[in-house]
């Protein structure tokens, strides 16, 4: 299906192409910087959206709203049933561009057993959460002895082509702050993309604190006592990472520093959470529902509509600077990175 596609723009002229799609709330990980040890109360099942329902909105973004990428999260998005045919779905939609950038982000449990049948339905490339390569250390910020099966999930997601592999890191004050260099020394030898990335207010315990959270400022002194880094030549544009080549490059190291050098101007994103709802910003306090609309017998086109409505209302940027701000009420589990 051919349809003329109207731009999600919102109105200080930034245009979403980037779609966040979280596939469930529910994670095998306890992290300590994301919930508490004893877990959530998780989404009822009836209110998270059906296979064919996140197809549906993923379709009507794609060939209404002009997205072109899709990346699938969480919770942990390998939890959920008919992911891989979620992917192939995706792929399978056809837009005047080609086929549509689908990426997943996880934080590698299962990884190595689902890895080629992802890479087989089309998915492109994903994005693995590793905060330490010590066994003890990734045990205490996780509450769960599985480092081993994220270091094979990582393995079997290059073996697959499913490249470049990206990890993502938060660094904790205390805990792993000394272990930047370590991590990235790691990534480098294995030909993987690190990311550090600055802890943000969306703690299910709302336990964040500016004074404590490890600043962009001290990720790169850090990793400078070890490495020559030198910022990347090309436009950072849209991107959230901001890159540094690492001795030279071609190797990047990248930091999101999304609390003290904040990117909204340049925001492309919006998300769509478990339970069909729209986000224009992961800090956002309101959200649009789609699965309501959906499900009581909303055309394609009136969801368009609605979720061009939505995008129109965000934000110049997400405020944590203002004194003002307050954390969303869903946590990051529950909204989708």
């Amino acid at each position: 299906m051919t349809v003329l596609a109207q731009p999600l723009e919102d109105g200080y002229g930034r245009v979403a192409t980037d779609l966040r799609v979280s596939l469930t709330d529910k994670c095998n990980l306890r992290c300590t910087y994301c919930m508490p040890a004893e877990g959530l109360d998780w989404m009822a099942g009836s209110d998270q959206l059906t296979e064919d329902e996140v197809v549906r909105l993923v379709t009507v973004a794609v060939e209404r709203l002009g997205v072109r990428e899709v990346r699938f999260t969480g919770g942990e998005p390998l939890v959920r049933r008919g992911l891989v045919d979620i992917v192939a779905r995706t792929k399978a939609i056809e837009t005047p561009l080609g086929a549509v950038e689908t990426s997943l982000t996880t934080n590698g449990l299962g990884l190595a057993r689902t890895a080629v049948a992802l890479a087989e339905a089309g998915l492109d490339r994903v994005n693995v959460s590793l905060d330490s390569v010590r066994r003890e250390t990734f045990h205490q910020l996780t509450r769960r002895d599985r480092l081993h099966d994220v270091v094979a999930g990582l393995e079997g997601a290059a073996a697959a082509g499913l490249g470049p592999v990206k990890v993502n890191a938060v660094l904790m004050r205390g805990v792993n702050d000394d272990q930047a260099a370590e991590l990235l020394g790691w990534c480098l030898e294995r030909g993987y993309e690190l990311r550090f990335i600055e802890q943000m207010p969306l703690d299910a315990q709302h336990g964040w604190s500016r004074d404590g959270m490890i600043v962009a400022d001290e990720i790169l002194a850090s990793l400078e006592a070890a490495f020559v880094l030198t910022p990347a030549e090309e436009p950072r544009g849209s991107a959230p990472a901001e890159r540094f080549l690492v001795n030279g490059g071609p190797a990047t190291v990248g930091v999101i520093a999304s609390v003290t050098r904040p990117f909204c101007g340049d925001c492309d994103r919006v998300r769509l959470t478990a339970d069909g709802q729209v986000r224009t910003c992961l800090f956002a306090r309101e959200e649009s529902d789609l699965r309501g609309a959906m499900r009581g017998g909303a055309t394609d086109a009136e969801l368009a509509e609605r979720w061009l409505v939505a995008m129109r209302g965000k934000a110049a940027g997400h405020g944590i600077d203002d004194p003002t701000f307050l954390q969303p009420s869903r946590p990051m589990s529950a909204i989708g990175g």
